[in-house]
């Protein structure tokens, strides 16, 4: 692997190393990433053997566990998934956007490292005994249906991927997962449903969690499967069967073993479970008790929040339409409490992908100009970091931070979900 920096003081440093020198192996076995290198460092004694100006070079090191070489390295490629879901947002994507926004990630690293839910039908022996050597845990597994033969209509892969056999063996070997179905009317619903929870189930405790999430469709579905969307009425149905599903599949402990996203909620006009229902589940950057986490922290916010200020200030906040009601019932009214401030709350229409799309984080810069166009702002416009990449960078067609507030003409700006942070930022100045 490429090392991409040597550190000050470190040990690569005191070696000689230098950017754009590889590291090849530790103790006679090849590095294949960062997790592998992760893994192999925390040996005391170590021959580490490296490709130094095109010489490879071996040296004999002692250190203690917790040390490292001192040096970062590239970013491993990502692998992509061996099946094509009927359901897959990628085949959703409209023509003509970056290369990133149409492959398939199926790499059981990034479930580790970033809890992406990942499908198993690309893990083979030599994945699944890496996992366990490594002790890579927890894994978030992309369920969908546990039937062999619902799950070749689904993923389209053509053959039984074994999914149960390699749930056990993980499993039998102490690796905690999380499962995760998306549900589409009338296809893995019902019976299936049925069936798919109790196959998991019977994992539990190792297989920790399932998460049932409604199935999200944009309008570039040309061509593709067809798929029903889930309504406020399928929604509120669901729902009324969680409470007799966590009782049929109890668990005996102060939480559920099966959770609905956010978006059941919102939907069917029903009010949030408690935020202590969740138990030390930490699922919600995978949608679950987000909105819950969000009101919770804002009102411990509150108590920090100005009380008026000297002269009247205006700012304006961004959402989706799947947020307004939790904006207009929780947010807006601990902000207009303020003496001498505004707050405009804009919901922006998904064109680009269509106004059955309703969440923050799938909204374009585009569509955020736009509908913006002509509307008072005020001091500056507010979002959650949702709308950019990862690295964020990047909106998904491609728009900057800069690049949008040049076109708005004042200050766009992300926050991690706080609105103490945008007082903090800018309004306190």
């Amino acid at each position: 692997m490429k090392i991409i920096k040597v550190k000050n003081g470190g040990i690569g440093e005191s070696l000689g190393l230098k950017s754009g020198d590889r590291l090849l192996k530790i103790n006679s076995q090849r590095v294949k990433d960062e997790i592998d290198y992760r893994f192999k460092i925390s040996e005391e004694e170590l021959i580490v053997e490296f490709e130094i100006d095109g010489k490879r070079k071996a040296f004999e090191i002692e250190k203690d566990f917790d040390d490292s070489l001192g040096i970062e390295l590239e970013e491993f490629k990502i692998r992509g998934y061996a099946n094509d879901c009927i359901f897959c947002f990628v085949d959703q994507n409209p023509s003509g956007m970056r290369k990133g926004m149409y492959f398939r990630d199926g790499d059981f690293r990034l479930s580790y490292l970033h809890g992406h839910y990942v499908t198993m039908t690309n893990m083979g022996p030599k994945e699944l005994n890496r996992i366990v050597e490594q002790r890579l845990s927890p894994l978030y597994i992309s369920v969908h249906a546990t039937g062999v033969e619902l799950r070749k209509r689904l993923l389209l892969y053509g053959k039984d991927d074994n999914l149960l056999d390699k749930i056990k063996f993980l499993t039998d070997n102490d690796i905690e997962l999380h499962a995760q179905i998306v549900l589409m009317p009338g296809i893995n619903d019902g019976a299936n449903l049925l069936q798919t929870i109790e196959d998991l189930h019977a994992f539990y405790p190792r297989l920790n969690s399932l998460t049932i999430v409604p199935v999200g469709l944009t309008k570039h579905r040309e061509g593709l499967s067809e798929i029903k969307p889930v309504s406020p009425e399928y929604s509120r149905i669901m729902l009324g069967q969680l409470e007799q599903l966590n009782k049929k599949f109890n668990i005996d402990i102060d939480r559920s073993f099966i959770f609905f996203s956010d978006e059941w909620y919102i939907l069917a006009g029903k009010e949030f479970p408690k935020i202590d229902e969740y138990g030390s589940l930490d699922l919600v950057e995978n949608g679950v008790g987000q909105v819950v986490s969000f009101i919770t922290k804002v009102k411990e916010e509150k108590e920090y929040f100005p009380k008026s200020f000297n002269t009247n200030r205006e700012f304006s906040i961004i959402t989706g339409s799947l947020m307004e009601g939790v904006f207009r019932a929780h947010i807006i009214p601990l902000l207009e409490d303020i003496h001498n401030l505004k707050v405009n709350l804009y919901v922006i229409t998904n064109d680009f992908y269509g106004d059955i799309v309703t969440v923050t984080g799938l909204l374009t810069g585009k569509d955020i100009i736009n509908q913006l166009k002509d509307k008072p702002l005020g001091e500056a416009v507010w979002t959650s970091y949702r709308v950019l990449n990862d690295e964020g960078t990047l909106t998904l067609d491609d728009m900057t931070i800069e690049m949008i507030t040049n076109k708005l003409g004042v200050p766009f700006n992300i926050t991690q979900d706080s609105i103490l942070e945008i007082f903090n930022r800018d309004i306190h100045g």
